[in-house]
């Protein structure tokens, strides 16, 4: 079991490291949303080009701000019945929750975009707006890339689960 410990303390902090260093373009989108609002809206110079990059930048803290958001359990759920299960109950519901449907569904986006993804690589696809921003493929490669940190995420909670549910069955036996 302490290669599990290990596996999800090693996982844990990566998507830690990620959300807290992607978190910081948040920051940057509000400025940048404020910047480009002022700009639009006062002097009547629009960019779309800035408008790009505000949406640009909430998909990257989005996609890749999503492991982190599941690691911290800040996902949306509905906790009427969740929050008063026993830690048991609560460690079979992540269990079951994550094999059954988290981790197939972000092993099936991995796949399915694939050809999407690489298309857009091949044909350095940009923007189709005048005066929008290149490399639009390099955004989409948040989408595997945010997956991917889910997956890895929902493979450590379900270790954390296993590991609640074995320390709970090791403590009515001893």
């Amino acid at each position: 079991m302490g290669a599990l410990r290990r596996c999800s303390r090693f996982i844990d902090t990566l998507n830690d490291r990620i959300g807290r260093a992607v978190s910081w373009l948040t920051g940057a989108m509000v400025l940048l949303t404020a910047y480009d609002t002022v700009m639009r809206y006062a002097f009547k110079k629009g960019s779309v080009g800035l408008q790009e990059l505000e949406w640009h930048l909430f998909a990257i803290v989005f996609l890749v701000g999503a492991g982190y958001t599941l690691k911290e359990d800040a996902h949306v759920r509905v906790d009427i019945f969740y929050a008063g299960w026993s830690q048991r109950t609560r460690a079979w519901v992540n269990l079951i929750g994550t094999a059954v449907a988290l981790v197939p569904f972000c092993l099936l986006i991995l796949w399915a975009t694939q050809g999407f993804i690489a298309n857009s690589w091949a044909v350095r696809e940009i923007s189709p707006d005048p005066g929008g921003l290149p490399a639009r493929y390099a955004l989409k490669a948040m989408i595997p890339l945010g997956f991917f940190l889910v997956l890895l995420q929902g493979i450590s909670e379900a270790i954390k689960a296993l590991l609640t549910l074995r320390n709970d069955q090791e403590a009515s036996h001893g």
